[in-house]
Protein backbone atom coordinates (compact mmCIF):
# COMPACT_ATOMS: atom_id res chain seq x y z
CA UNK A 1 0.00 0.00 0.00
CA UNK A 2 1.44 3.40 -1.03
CA UNK A 3 1.84 5.71 1.98
CA UNK A 4 2.82 9.33 2.31
CA UNK A 5 3.69 10.97 5.62
CA UNK A 6 1.36 13.86 6.35
CA UNK A 7 3.04 17.23 6.67
CA UNK A 8 3.24 18.36 10.31
CA UNK A 9 1.14 21.47 9.70
CA UNK A 10 -1.59 19.33 8.06
CA UNK A 11 -1.38 16.94 11.02
CA UNK A 12 -2.11 19.91 13.27
CA UNK A 13 -5.32 20.63 11.36
CA UNK A 14 -6.30 16.95 11.32
CA UNK A 15 -6.08 16.82 15.11
CA UNK A 16 -7.99 20.07 15.61
CA UNK A 17 -11.44 18.46 15.18
CA UNK A 18 -13.84 18.95 18.07
CA UNK A 19 -17.43 17.76 18.45
CA UNK A 20 -18.62 21.39 18.41
CA UNK A 21 -16.27 22.51 15.63
CA UNK A 22 -15.25 19.86 13.08
CA UNK A 23 -12.55 21.09 10.68
CA UNK A 24 -14.83 21.04 7.63
CA UNK A 25 -14.45 23.56 4.81
CA UNK A 26 -17.68 23.71 2.82
CA UNK A 27 -18.49 25.41 -0.47
CA UNK A 28 -21.50 25.84 -2.73
CA UNK A 29 -21.61 26.09 -6.52
CA UNK A 30 -24.97 26.99 -8.09
CA UNK A 31 -25.33 25.67 -11.66
CA UNK A 32 -27.64 27.48 -14.04
CA UNK A 33 -29.99 25.34 -16.17
CA UNK A 34 -29.78 23.22 -18.17
CA UNK A 35 -27.91 20.69 -16.03
CA UNK A 36 -26.98 17.14 -17.02
CA UNK A 37 -26.75 15.47 -13.59
CA UNK A 38 -25.14 12.29 -14.88
CA UNK A 39 -22.46 14.34 -16.62
CA UNK A 40 -21.90 16.34 -13.41
CA UNK A 41 -21.40 13.13 -11.44
CA UNK A 42 -19.00 11.72 -14.01
CA UNK A 43 -17.02 14.97 -14.19
CA UNK A 44 -16.61 15.20 -10.42
CA UNK A 45 -15.53 11.56 -10.09
CA UNK A 46 -13.17 11.59 -13.07
CA UNK A 47 -11.38 14.84 -12.22
CA UNK A 48 -11.18 14.50 -8.43
CA UNK A 49 -9.89 10.93 -8.54
CA UNK A 50 -7.09 12.09 -10.85
CA UNK A 51 -5.68 13.79 -7.73
CA UNK A 52 -4.19 11.11 -5.44
CA UNK A 53 -5.24 12.82 -2.19
CA UNK A 54 -8.91 12.20 -3.01
CA UNK A 55 -8.34 8.44 -3.02
CA UNK A 56 -6.48 8.46 0.31
CA UNK A 57 -7.62 8.26 3.91
CA UNK A 58 -5.81 9.79 6.88
CA UNK A 59 -4.25 7.27 9.26
CA UNK A 60 -3.07 8.43 12.65
CA UNK A 61 -0.57 6.28 14.55
CA UNK A 62 1.99 6.58 17.33
CA UNK A 63 4.64 7.83 14.88
CA UNK A 64 2.48 10.49 13.24
CA UNK A 65 -0.16 10.77 10.53
CA UNK A 66 -0.06 9.26 7.05
CA UNK A 67 -2.01 9.50 3.80
CA UNK A 68 -2.77 5.93 2.67
CA UNK A 69 -4.74 4.56 -0.26
CA UNK A 70 -8.29 3.55 0.72
CA UNK A 71 -8.46 -0.07 -0.47
CA UNK A 72 -12.24 -0.03 0.16
CA UNK A 73 -12.80 3.20 -1.76
CA UNK A 74 -16.36 3.59 -3.06
CA UNK A 75 -17.23 6.72 -5.01
CA UNK A 76 -20.85 6.39 -3.83
CA UNK A 77 -19.71 7.38 -0.33
CA UNK A 78 -18.33 10.63 -1.66
CA UNK A 79 -20.68 11.82 -4.39
CA UNK A 80 -24.37 11.74 -3.54
CA UNK A 81 -27.57 13.13 -5.00
CA UNK A 82 -30.40 14.61 -2.95
CA UNK A 83 -33.43 16.89 -3.15
CA UNK A 84 -34.32 19.68 -0.77
CA UNK A 85 -37.69 19.56 0.97
CA UNK A 86 -40.37 22.13 0.35
CA UNK A 87 -39.67 25.01 -2.00
CA UNK A 88 -36.00 24.10 -2.52
CA UNK A 89 -35.07 27.74 -1.98
CA UNK A 90 -31.99 29.49 -0.58
CA UNK A 91 -33.17 29.07 3.03
CA UNK A 92 -33.44 25.29 2.59
CA UNK A 93 -30.00 25.17 0.96
CA UNK A 94 -28.55 27.14 3.89
CA UNK A 95 -30.05 24.60 6.30
CA UNK A 96 -28.52 21.73 4.34
CA UNK A 97 -25.10 23.38 4.34
CA UNK A 98 -25.35 23.99 8.09
CA UNK A 99 -26.10 20.29 8.67
CA UNK A 100 -23.24 19.15 6.45
CA UNK A 101 -20.67 21.48 8.01
CA UNK A 102 -21.60 20.13 11.46
CA UNK A 103 -21.15 16.49 10.40
CA UNK A 104 -17.73 14.90 10.95
CA UNK A 105 -16.14 12.72 8.28
CA UNK A 106 -15.79 8.95 8.51
CA UNK A 107 -12.09 8.64 9.47
CA UNK A 108 -11.79 5.28 7.67
CA UNK A 109 -12.25 6.85 4.23
CA UNK A 110 -11.07 9.92 2.29
CA UNK A 111 -12.07 13.16 3.98
CA UNK A 112 -14.27 14.77 1.33
CA UNK A 113 -17.80 14.65 -0.14
CA UNK A 114 -19.93 16.31 -2.81
CA UNK A 115 -23.71 16.48 -2.51
CA UNK A 116 -25.53 17.25 -5.78
CA UNK A 117 -28.78 19.06 -4.98
CA UNK A 118 -31.21 18.31 -7.78
CA UNK A 119 -33.67 20.84 -9.20
CA UNK A 120 -32.36 23.80 -7.24
CA UNK A 121 -33.86 26.98 -8.72
CA UNK A 122 -34.34 25.15 -12.01
CA UNK A 123 -30.73 24.01 -12.15
CA UNK A 124 -28.64 22.32 -9.46
CA UNK A 125 -26.38 23.13 -6.53
CA UNK A 126 -23.17 21.36 -5.58
CA UNK A 127 -22.21 21.31 -1.90
CA UNK A 128 -18.60 20.25 -1.52
CA UNK A 129 -16.99 19.63 1.85
CA UNK A 130 -13.36 18.93 2.61
CA UNK A 131 -11.36 18.37 5.76
CA UNK A 132 -8.93 21.20 6.46
CA UNK A 133 -6.07 18.67 6.54
CA UNK A 134 -6.43 18.25 2.76
CA UNK A 135 -5.75 21.89 2.08
CA UNK A 136 -6.42 25.52 2.85
CA UNK A 137 -8.75 27.84 0.95
CA UNK A 138 -6.26 28.75 -1.79
CA UNK A 139 -5.37 25.10 -2.41
CA UNK A 140 -9.02 24.03 -2.55
CA UNK A 141 -10.01 26.85 -4.89
CA UNK A 142 -7.37 25.50 -7.25
CA UNK A 143 -8.92 22.03 -6.94
CA UNK A 144 -12.34 23.47 -7.79
CA UNK A 145 -10.86 25.25 -10.81
CA UNK A 146 -9.43 21.93 -12.02
CA UNK A 147 -13.00 20.55 -12.18
CA UNK A 148 -14.09 23.20 -14.65
CA UNK A 149 -14.56 22.70 -18.36
CA UNK A 150 -11.55 23.51 -20.50
CA UNK A 151 -8.80 22.22 -18.22
CA UNK A 152 -6.58 19.51 -19.63
CA UNK A 153 -5.97 16.30 -17.71
CA UNK A 154 -2.35 17.33 -17.04
CA UNK A 155 -3.57 20.37 -15.12
CA UNK A 156 -5.54 18.30 -12.60
CA UNK A 157 -2.47 16.92 -10.86
CA UNK A 158 -1.26 20.53 -10.45
CA UNK A 159 -4.40 22.69 -10.42
CA UNK A 160 -4.05 26.22 -11.81
CA UNK A 161 -3.19 29.26 -9.75
CA UNK A 162 -5.93 31.66 -8.75
CA UNK A 163 -6.11 35.05 -10.43
CA UNK A 164 -8.11 37.64 -8.51
CA UNK A 165 -7.82 40.71 -6.33
CA UNK A 166 -5.36 40.77 -3.48
CA UNK A 167 -5.76 38.44 -0.53
CA UNK A 168 -5.61 39.74 3.04
CA UNK A 169 -1.94 40.69 3.08
CA UNK A 170 0.91 40.78 0.64
CA UNK A 171 2.96 37.81 1.86
CA UNK A 172 6.27 39.10 0.50
CA UNK A 173 7.67 40.63 3.69
CA UNK A 174 11.35 40.40 4.62
CA UNK A 175 10.76 37.62 7.11
CA UNK A 176 8.61 35.52 4.78
CA UNK A 177 10.96 35.79 1.85
CA UNK A 178 13.84 34.82 4.12
CA UNK A 179 11.92 31.83 5.42
CA UNK A 180 10.78 30.23 2.22
CA UNK A 181 9.48 27.28 4.22
CA UNK A 182 7.66 27.22 7.55
CA UNK A 183 9.43 24.02 8.55
CA UNK A 184 12.69 25.89 9.02
CA UNK A 185 11.05 27.90 11.77
CA UNK A 186 9.61 25.01 13.74
CA UNK A 187 12.60 24.47 16.05
CA UNK A 188 13.02 28.19 16.76
CA UNK A 189 9.29 28.68 17.28
CA UNK A 190 9.03 25.71 19.61
CA UNK A 191 11.98 26.96 21.64
CA UNK A 192 10.44 30.41 21.81
CA UNK A 193 7.10 28.95 22.85
CA UNK A 194 8.73 27.06 25.73
CA UNK A 195 10.42 30.27 26.86
CA UNK A 196 7.07 32.05 26.89
CA UNK A 197 5.47 29.27 28.93
CA UNK A 198 8.34 29.37 31.44
CA UNK A 199 8.29 33.13 31.95
CA UNK A 200 5.80 35.13 29.83
CA UNK A 201 6.74 38.47 31.39
CA UNK A 202 10.45 38.00 30.71
CA UNK A 203 9.75 36.93 27.12
CA UNK A 204 7.80 40.13 26.61
CA UNK A 205 10.61 42.24 28.10
CA UNK A 206 13.43 40.57 26.20
CA UNK A 207 11.80 39.39 23.00
CA UNK A 208 12.34 40.98 19.63
CA UNK A 209 11.18 39.98 16.17
CA UNK A 210 9.98 36.39 15.99
CA UNK A 211 10.08 35.71 19.74
CA UNK A 212 8.12 38.86 20.50
CA UNK A 213 5.44 38.03 17.92
CA UNK A 214 5.03 34.56 19.39
CA UNK A 215 4.84 36.07 22.85
CA UNK A 216 2.15 38.46 21.66
CA UNK A 217 0.07 35.67 20.12
CA UNK A 218 0.21 33.57 23.29
CA UNK A 219 -0.31 36.25 25.93
CA UNK A 220 -2.38 38.87 24.10
CA UNK A 221 -5.31 40.18 26.16
CA UNK A 222 -8.88 39.07 25.60
CA UNK A 223 -11.02 41.07 23.22
CA UNK A 224 -14.33 42.63 24.27
CA UNK A 225 -16.93 40.16 25.62
CA UNK A 226 -19.99 40.22 23.34
CA UNK A 227 -22.83 37.88 22.40
CA UNK A 228 -20.59 36.62 19.57
CA UNK A 229 -18.26 35.03 22.10
CA UNK A 230 -19.12 31.98 24.20
CA UNK A 231 -19.13 28.21 24.30
CA UNK A 232 -20.49 26.71 21.06
CA UNK A 233 -22.98 23.84 21.04
CA UNK A 234 -22.10 22.41 17.61
CA UNK A 235 -25.39 23.38 15.93
CA UNK A 236 -24.50 25.67 13.03
CA UNK A 237 -26.35 28.40 11.19
CA UNK A 238 -25.32 29.51 7.68
CA UNK A 239 -26.13 32.60 5.63
CA UNK A 240 -24.73 34.41 2.62
CA UNK A 241 -25.38 37.68 0.82
CA UNK A 242 -26.37 38.65 -2.68
CA UNK A 243 -23.27 39.64 -4.67
CA UNK A 244 -21.79 43.15 -4.73
CA UNK A 245 -20.15 44.23 -8.02
CA UNK A 246 -16.37 44.08 -7.58
CA UNK A 247 -15.74 47.12 -9.86
CA UNK A 248 -17.85 49.25 -7.49
CA UNK A 249 -15.81 48.07 -4.51
CA UNK A 250 -12.57 48.81 -6.37
CA UNK A 251 -13.76 52.29 -7.38
CA UNK A 252 -14.84 53.24 -3.87
CA UNK A 253 -11.68 51.88 -2.27
CA UNK A 254 -9.56 53.84 -4.75
CA UNK A 255 -11.49 57.05 -4.11
CA UNK A 256 -11.12 56.67 -0.35
CA UNK A 257 -7.44 55.74 -0.49
CA UNK A 258 -7.84 52.27 0.99
CA UNK A 259 -7.50 48.70 -0.25
CA UNK A 260 -10.37 46.46 -1.24
CA UNK A 261 -9.72 44.37 1.86
CA UNK A 262 -9.92 47.46 4.06
CA UNK A 263 -13.34 48.16 2.55
CA UNK A 264 -14.60 44.63 3.07
CA UNK A 265 -13.35 44.40 6.66
CA UNK A 266 -14.84 47.78 7.51
CA UNK A 267 -18.19 46.58 6.15
CA UNK A 268 -17.97 43.48 8.35
CA UNK A 269 -17.17 45.62 11.41
CA UNK A 270 -20.10 47.91 10.63
CA UNK A 271 -22.51 45.00 10.22
CA UNK A 272 -21.46 43.55 13.59
CA UNK A 273 -21.86 46.99 15.19
CA UNK A 274 -25.40 47.33 13.83
CA UNK A 275 -26.35 43.82 14.93
CA UNK A 276 -25.21 44.48 18.50
CA UNK A 277 -27.05 47.81 18.54
CA UNK A 278 -30.27 46.24 17.23
CA UNK A 279 -30.07 43.64 20.02
CA UNK A 280 -29.74 46.43 22.59
CA UNK A 281 -26.15 45.49 23.49
CA UNK A 282 -23.52 48.10 24.34
CA UNK A 283 -21.23 48.97 21.43
CA UNK A 284 -18.95 51.59 23.01
CA UNK A 285 -15.30 50.69 22.57
CA UNK A 286 -16.04 47.16 21.35
CA UNK A 287 -12.95 45.48 19.89
CA UNK A 288 -13.58 42.13 18.18
CA UNK A 289 -10.49 40.05 17.48
CA UNK A 290 -10.56 38.01 14.31
CA UNK A 291 -8.00 35.38 13.35
CA UNK A 292 -7.21 36.12 9.71
CA UNK A 293 -5.44 33.53 7.51
CA UNK A 294 -2.63 34.92 5.35
CA UNK A 295 -1.43 33.04 2.26
CA UNK A 296 2.29 32.25 2.58
CA UNK A 297 2.84 30.42 -0.68
CA UNK A 298 4.81 33.42 -1.83
CA UNK A 299 5.72 34.45 -5.37
CA UNK A 300 6.54 30.92 -6.51
CA UNK A 301 2.78 30.15 -6.48
CA UNK A 302 3.19 26.75 -4.86
CA UNK A 303 0.32 24.64 -6.22
CA UNK A 304 0.51 21.66 -3.89
CA UNK A 305 -2.34 20.63 -1.66
CA UNK A 306 -1.93 21.14 2.06
CA UNK A 307 -1.87 24.19 4.29
CA UNK A 308 0.56 27.02 3.66
CA UNK A 309 -0.81 29.96 5.54
CA UNK A 310 -0.13 31.89 8.69
CA UNK A 311 -2.54 33.75 10.92
CA UNK A 312 -2.71 37.33 12.13
CA UNK A 313 -4.87 38.52 15.00
CA UNK A 314 -6.74 41.59 13.77
CA UNK A 315 -8.81 43.73 16.13
CA UNK A 316 -11.86 45.06 14.32
CA UNK A 317 -13.00 48.50 15.60
CA UNK A 318 -16.64 47.43 15.96
CA UNK A 319 -17.19 50.21 18.53
CA UNK A 320 -16.73 53.01 16.00
CA UNK A 321 -20.03 54.38 14.69
CA UNK A 322 -18.69 56.64 11.96
CA UNK A 323 -18.25 54.53 8.78
CA UNK A 324 -15.29 56.55 7.51
CA UNK A 325 -13.54 56.50 10.87
CA UNK A 326 -14.05 52.74 10.99
CA UNK A 327 -12.61 52.34 7.49
CA UNK A 328 -9.54 54.44 8.18
CA UNK A 329 -8.87 52.67 11.46
CA UNK A 330 -9.09 49.29 9.72
CA UNK A 331 -6.71 50.63 7.06
CA UNK A 332 -4.23 51.79 9.73
CA UNK A 333 -4.29 48.43 11.48
CA UNK A 334 -3.90 46.44 8.28
CA UNK A 335 -0.92 48.57 7.26
CA UNK A 336 0.70 47.83 10.63
CA UNK A 337 0.15 44.10 10.14
CA UNK A 338 1.90 44.14 6.76
CA UNK A 339 5.23 44.63 8.53
CA UNK A 340 4.41 41.99 11.13
CA UNK A 341 6.15 38.69 11.76
CA UNK A 342 2.84 37.14 12.84
CA UNK A 343 1.97 35.18 9.66
CA UNK A 344 5.34 33.42 9.49
CA UNK A 345 5.45 32.90 13.26
CA UNK A 346 2.01 31.32 13.33
CA UNK A 347 2.85 29.00 10.42
CA UNK A 348 5.96 27.92 12.28
CA UNK A 349 3.89 27.36 15.41
CA UNK A 350 1.35 25.26 13.48
CA UNK A 351 4.22 23.22 12.03
CA UNK A 352 5.87 22.72 15.42
CA UNK A 353 2.58 21.61 16.98
CA UNK A 354 2.28 18.91 14.32
CA UNK A 355 5.33 17.30 15.96
CA UNK A 356 4.03 17.79 19.51
CA UNK A 357 1.70 15.50 21.47
CA UNK A 358 -2.03 16.13 21.04
CA UNK A 359 -2.26 17.25 24.66
CA UNK A 360 0.28 20.02 24.07
CA UNK A 361 -1.43 21.12 20.86
CA UNK A 362 -4.81 21.36 22.59
CA UNK A 363 -3.37 23.38 25.45
CA UNK A 364 -1.68 25.90 23.13
CA UNK A 365 -4.72 26.34 20.93
CA UNK A 366 -7.11 26.64 23.85
CA UNK A 367 -4.91 29.48 25.07
CA UNK A 368 -4.68 31.23 21.70
CA UNK A 369 -8.27 30.76 20.56
CA UNK A 370 -9.79 31.92 23.84
CA UNK A 371 -8.54 35.43 22.98
CA UNK A 372 -10.46 35.62 19.67
CA UNK A 373 -14.12 35.85 18.68
CA UNK A 374 -14.14 35.00 14.98
CA UNK A 375 -12.25 33.58 12.02
CA UNK A 376 -12.34 35.73 8.90
CA UNK A 377 -10.99 34.69 5.53
CA UNK A 378 -10.90 36.20 2.07
CA UNK A 379 -10.26 34.02 -0.97
CA UNK A 380 -9.81 35.62 -4.41
CA UNK A 381 -11.44 33.54 -7.12
CA UNK A 382 -11.22 33.77 -10.92
CA UNK A 383 -12.76 36.86 -12.49
CA UNK A 384 -14.15 35.09 -15.55
CA UNK A 385 -17.28 32.95 -16.16
CA UNK A 386 -16.77 29.23 -15.49
CA UNK A 387 -18.65 26.13 -16.63
CA UNK A 388 -18.82 22.68 -15.07
CA UNK A 389 -20.12 19.71 -17.09
CA UNK A 390 -21.56 22.15 -19.62
CA UNK A 391 -23.45 24.28 -17.08
CA UNK A 392 -22.65 27.87 -16.15
CA UNK A 393 -21.54 28.51 -12.55
CA UNK A 394 -24.11 31.11 -11.54
CA UNK A 395 -22.94 31.64 -7.97
CA UNK A 396 -20.19 30.42 -5.65
CA UNK A 397 -19.66 30.67 -1.91
CA UNK A 398 -17.68 28.92 0.84
CA UNK A 399 -17.36 28.83 4.62
CA UNK A 400 -14.38 28.15 6.84
CA UNK A 401 -14.49 26.16 10.08
CA UNK A 402 -13.94 27.69 13.49
CA UNK A 403 -11.38 26.13 15.80
CA UNK A 404 -11.60 25.58 19.53
CA UNK A 405 -14.49 27.46 21.09
CA UNK A 406 -14.68 30.15 18.41
CA UNK A 407 -18.29 30.33 17.30
CA UNK A 408 -18.31 32.63 14.28
CA UNK A 409 -16.66 32.60 10.86
CA UNK A 410 -16.87 35.24 8.13
CA UNK A 411 -15.92 34.29 4.56
CA UNK A 412 -15.44 36.64 1.61
CA UNK A 413 -15.15 35.37 -1.96
CA UNK A 414 -14.63 37.33 -5.17
CA UNK A 415 -15.71 35.54 -8.33
CA UNK A 416 -16.51 36.66 -11.87
CA UNK A 417 -16.63 40.36 -11.01
CA UNK A 418 -18.71 39.91 -7.85
CA UNK A 419 -17.96 39.88 -4.11
CA UNK A 420 -19.97 37.83 -1.64
CA UNK A 421 -20.00 37.58 2.14
CA UNK A 422 -20.86 34.40 4.02
CA UNK A 423 -21.36 33.84 7.73
CA UNK A 424 -21.25 30.64 9.75
CA UNK A 425 -22.18 30.88 13.41
CA UNK A 426 -23.06 28.61 16.27
CA UNK A 427 -26.80 28.74 16.88
CA UNK A 428 -26.28 29.36 20.60
CA UNK A 429 -24.42 32.59 19.82
CA UNK A 430 -25.96 33.92 16.60
CA UNK A 431 -29.23 32.11 15.85
CA UNK A 432 -30.08 34.55 13.03
CA UNK A 433 -26.94 35.05 10.88
CA UNK A 434 -29.02 36.48 8.04
CA UNK A 435 -29.60 39.53 10.27
CA UNK A 436 -25.84 40.07 10.24
CA UNK A 437 -25.07 39.42 6.58
CA UNK A 438 -28.00 41.56 5.47
CA UNK A 439 -26.08 44.53 6.93
CA UNK A 440 -22.92 44.01 4.85
CA UNK A 441 -24.19 45.61 1.65
CA UNK A 442 -25.79 48.63 3.38
CA UNK A 443 -22.49 49.23 5.19
CA UNK A 444 -20.66 49.29 1.87
CA UNK A 445 -23.32 51.57 0.40
CA UNK A 446 -22.70 54.10 3.18
CA UNK A 447 -19.11 54.40 1.98
CA UNK A 448 -20.31 54.59 -1.62
CA UNK A 449 -22.56 57.48 -0.54
CA UNK A 450 -19.56 59.46 0.73
CA UNK A 451 -17.80 58.96 -2.61
CA UNK A 452 -20.86 60.06 -4.57
CA UNK A 453 -20.94 63.26 -2.52
CA UNK A 454 -17.44 63.90 -3.90
CA UNK A 455 -16.58 65.45 -0.57
CA UNK A 456 -15.41 63.46 2.39
CA UNK A 457 -13.26 64.46 5.33
CA UNK A 458 -9.77 63.35 6.18
CA UNK A 459 -9.69 60.46 8.66
CA UNK A 460 -11.41 61.70 11.84
CA UNK A 461 -9.67 61.22 15.17
CA UNK A 462 -10.73 57.96 16.81
CA UNK A 463 -11.67 59.79 20.02
CA UNK A 464 -14.17 61.88 18.10
CA UNK A 465 -15.85 58.93 16.44
CA UNK A 466 -16.31 56.44 19.26
CA UNK A 467 -19.69 56.26 20.90
CA UNK A 468 -20.30 59.46 22.81
CA UNK A 469 -18.88 59.57 26.29
CA UNK A 470 -16.99 56.27 25.88
CA UNK A 471 -13.29 55.57 25.39
CA UNK A 472 -11.96 55.03 21.89
CA UNK A 473 -10.68 51.55 20.93
CA UNK A 474 -7.19 50.85 22.16
CA UNK A 475 -4.21 51.10 19.83
CA UNK A 476 -2.30 47.89 19.57
CA UNK A 477 1.40 47.94 20.39
CA UNK A 478 3.55 44.91 19.85
CA UNK A 479 5.66 44.07 22.89
CA UNK A 480 9.37 44.28 22.17
CA UNK A 481 8.96 44.26 18.39
CA UNK A 482 9.17 46.85 15.66
CA UNK A 483 6.60 49.66 15.89
CA UNK A 484 3.72 49.52 13.42
CA UNK A 485 4.31 51.41 10.22
CA UNK A 486 2.44 54.66 9.96
CA UNK A 487 -0.22 54.45 7.31
CA UNK A 488 -0.33 57.14 4.67
CA UNK A 489 -3.23 59.53 4.94
CA UNK A 490 -5.81 58.50 2.32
Amino acid sequence: MISERMAPVDTTWLRMDRPTNPMVIVGVLVLAPPVDLARVEHTLADRLLAIPRFRQRADVGPTGAWWREDVQFDIARHIKRLRLPGAADKAELERLVADLVSTPFDPHHPLWQFHIVEDYQGGAALVGRFHHAIGDGIALVRVILSLMDGFAASERENPPAVDGHESWLDPVTPVVSALGNGFRLSREIWSAYLKVLADPAQALRDGTGIVSELAYLLVMPNDTPTRFKGRPTGTKRIAWTDPIPLPEVKAVSSALGCSINDMLLAAVAGALHQYLAEKGDPTAGVELRALVPVNLRGPEADQRLGNRFGVVALELPVGLKNPLARLYEVHRRMEALKSSYEPAVSLGLLTALGHAPQLVQDAVFDLLLSRATAVMTNVPGPQVPLHLAGSLIEQAMFWVPQAGDIGMGVSILSFNGQVQFGLMADAALVPDPQAVVSRFKPEFEQLLYFVLLESFPAPPAASATADAGKPAPHKRRRPGGRPPRKAATP
